[in-house]
């Protein structure tokens, strides 16, 4: 790895354009931690964490990154590119899903160029700042400097010019649809933009307000590759916009953006609430402060400046997604345009998530750390149902056809179960019901292949759908949640003992012989021939070595159709000891996630990918807890870095770094749908939690190090915790959880049956 290219990318020493006000004392300021630039060196065929540096503030409605790839690329920065064509509004939660509602602003100098790769301008990482706040980046080409920061909804841009008497801004609306309107009377132009991959209504369309404080001089537009010369308006599949001026060195004009899903009224309202009245310093500063406000309430200490750096770049990942869908009104009343129906209607609405992935970490530590958000969103779903006639699985914005699962029943039901309400949970219980029995507008969407699963208690290999072993392991866990949150409505017995007997169909997929899932055909005969090695078919971006282990409500019950604990940690063992052989011939070549595994080193383990991010904890059901604390160590040291190289495979999210987060504080909710996280070992001396409860739980392991690893024995609140979890009643109560760590494992710990943590097998 070339160690000075990727330090360049961490630009904590470089100052930005924000005049930030400082204590004379040392203050905690954990944005600066935070890398925007960590997953950003990925392409098509390897991932590492295919991100793009996000400027936003949390859950913000839209997000802002530098260009450097044409429109429609969903891989629109990688960090390996060296020319930037623009800086864009982005929504894009992943490059496989791709954008909408896009557009950007650039600056140039000298001859007009206007289109995307003519006008592109080298630049270097070395004159480039990223923070989760603020962007900056020289435009070598140009002698300009851009600079933004953002609001929810809105932005300020910085542009700073040389000397020029041709100095030009230019607003991309990109293709599909847009338009374009220049006022120079009111230094503004309004526009639309409507471009998207899927997932919208017919009237789809993202309102744009632009305002300058400079006089505009000239002005064109274009149309496809055609210019406009003195032109105010153009509307087309592509256009643009071109503001002329003349410029003095140094000379720096601010723009103020703003969009809407409503309205181009809407638009200028969002601008004037979170911009109006003031300067790019100010805003700048608020971005910061709001950061700040989210990431301090995890404040950890006793680590290497490299973990804090990537621990803090995890934590800002994990608190993008899913995305503010929703605006305030001329009657301060929050509405949102429904990505499903074209109508603006009231309440809160959030996008851009895959539940696939993030009904693993990502969602959970939402429902532990940012309750009150998880109930809006709760209410986001309700209202999905409510305008779409489905839950979402997959939502950017409205319903796409990618993913299998019926996971949004994890989600609901772990909000209830934890007791978050103030929203309609009916609604969304009647939505979860209509899941189980129906297949929706996308195969995403339901269950695809309820018939079968209903009738036989699993979806066959042999009938024509795919990843059918995999949509069988994730159909029985989610009727398991379904029958956690029914005995919590007090539903009828005869519905809860329906959904607990669905959640055992995992053992119907269950190869005795082989003593791993494997697809079943329609007469009960399981697929042949086999390979525990063969992606995809039977399973989901993964093969049976990674799905075997999906049974996240009975582990218990899969130990027992393994033949005992014994055999059960030896699998475990397996996974990291076979060698990273693969089959790729379902897809026809070797997708990045299948050399993302075999790169690694570690085995058959991929952790690139989500199916088998909980495997490293299942040594704790099975009395081994110290092979966890190994390997979660040893995972979270080699395969997590803050710089640009810094996953292992797609981030998707938040739920690869939410993973990361909560296994640094030394436990993971491994059964969502359930009140116990497992342990694991933690990875700093201290970790302070500050909850919306009002209480404070101080995490310490004072031996920690590199050596020790391993876990002596755990107290919570000065008394001895002997079993391998911690209830969140008992995190969110505060105090103090301490680790008392060694460098050895120790073997009499955690190993007699009353410390495993819950399955549905067991009574406890």
């Amino acid at each position: 790895m070339n160690i000075v290219k990727y330090l360049t990318a961490s630009l904590f020493c470089i100052l930005t354009g924000c005049t930030i006000q400082q204590k004379s004392e040392e203050k905690f300021d954990p944005v600066e931690l935070a890398n925007p630039l960590m997953g950003t060196d990925s392409e098509y065929r390897l991932s590492r964490g295919n991100t793009y540096p996000a400027i936003a503030l949390p859950w913000g409605m839209n997000f802002w990154t530098p260009q450097t790839r044409n429109m429609n690329n969903g891989w629109a920065y990688t960090y390996d590119d060296y020319k930037i064509q623009g800086i864009k509004q982005t929504h894009q939660p992943s490059p496989w899903i791709n954008d909408y509602a896009a557009f950007s602003l650039m600056a140039v100098t000298g001859r007009l160029k206007f289109s995307g790769e003519d006008r592109a301008s080298w630049f270097s990482h070395k004159a480039e700042t990223a923070k989760p706040y603020y962007y900056s980046v020289y435009l070598a080409d140009y002698d300009v400097t851009a600079e933004v920061t953002p609001t929810e909804r809105a932005a300020i841009f910085r542009f700073t010019f040389p000397d020029s008497d041709s100095s030009y801004i230019l607003i991309d609306a990109f293709d599909k649809g847009s338009m374009v309107r220049i006022i120079p009377s009111e230094r503004k132009v309004i526009g639309y933009c409507r471009n998207n991959h899927g997932g919208v209504p017919q009237n789809f369309c993202n309102y744009i307000v632009i305002t300058l404080d400079k006089v505009i001089e000239f002005t064109n537009t274009w149309n496809g590759n055609k210019l406009n010369l003195n032109d105010l308006e153009e509307e087309g599949d592509h256009v643009g916009a071109v503001l002329g001026f003349k410029t003095s060195k140094g000379e720096k004009i601010n723009i103020r953006v703003a969009s809407s899903f409503i309205s181009h009224e809407q638009a200028l309202r969002n601008l004037e609430k979170e911009t109006g009245g003031k300067d790019f310093e100010t805003i700048c500063n608020e971005g910061k402060a709001s950061w700040n406000n989210q990431l301090s309430r995890i404040r950890v200490e006793g680590g290497t400046d490299d973990q804090l750096r990537t621990f803090y770049s995890c934590l800002y990942r994990s608190l993008l997604f899913p995305r503010k869908f929703f605006e305030i009104n001329e009657k301060n009343e929050i509405v949102h345009y429904s990505p499903y129906n074209g109508g603006i209607l009231p309440g809160y609405m959030f996008t851009d998530n895959g539940f696939w992935d993030t009904f693993r970490s990502q969602f959970p530590f939402l429902t532990l750390m940012y309750p009150v958000l998880n109930g809006q969103i709760m209410e986001g779903l309700a209202n999905t149902y409510n305008e779409s006639g489905w839950l979402p699985e997959w939502a950017s914005p409205g319903h796409r056809d990618c993913m299998i699962g019926s996971n949004s029943a994890s989600l609901i039901a772990d909000s209830y179960l934890k007791g978050i309400r103030g929203y309609d949970i009916e609604t969304l219980y009647k939505a979860i019901l209509k899941n189980t029995d129906s297949v929706g507008p996308v195969s995403s969407v339901g269950r695809y292949g309820a018939d079968y699963y209903n009738d036989l208690g699993y979806v066959p290999y042999d009938v024509g759908i795919n990843e059918n072993a995999a949509s069988t392991l994730e159909y029985a866990y989610a009727d398991f949640c379904i029958a956690r949150l029914a005995e919590s409505l007090g539903r009828p017995a005869e519905e809860i003992e329906k959904f607990e007997k669905r959640a055992m169909n995992y053992k119907n997929v269950f190869d005795p012989g082989r003593k791993l899932m494997r697809g079943r055909n329609l007469d009960g005969s399981f697929q042949s021939p086999f390979s525990p090695y063969k992606w995809g078919d039977a399973f989901t971006e993964g093969n049976s070595w990674h799905y075997t282990w999906s049974v996240f409500q009975d582990v218990q019950g899969l130990i027992d159709l393994m033949g005992g604990k014994d055999y059960f940690t030896a699998k475990l063992d397996s996974v990291f000891e076979v060698p990273p052989v693969f089959d790729y011939s379902y897809y026809g070549q070797v997708i990045h996630e299948i050399r993302e595994m075999q790169v690694m080193n570690m085995g058959n383990y991929a952790h690139g990918n989500q199916p088998i991010q909980h495997m490293i904890y299942l040594y704790n059901y099975a009395g081994q807890p110290w092979k966890t604390q190994y390997h979660i160590r040893n995972v979270l040291s080699k395969l997590y870095t803050y710089l640009p190289d810094g996953y292992c495979g797609d981030e998707d999210n938040g739920q690869t770094s939410a993973w990361y987060v909560f296994s640094s504080l030394g436990f993971y909710p491994v059964t969502p749908c359930t009140d116990e996280y497992v342990f694991g070992s933690p990875l700093f001396k201290k970790a302070f939690l500050e909850f919306e409860n009002g209480n404070k739980l101080e995490i310490k392991a004072p031996d920690n190090s590199k050596k020790n690893i391993y876990v002596k024995e755990i107290n919570l609140n000065g008394k001895p915790v002997s079993r391998n979890f911690i209830k969140h009643d008992e995190i969110q109560g505060g105090g103090t959880l301490r680790f008392e760590m060694q460098d050895i494992p120790n073997k009499d710990s955690g190993t007699s049956e009353d410390a495993f943590p819950f399955s549905m097998s067991k009574k406890r």
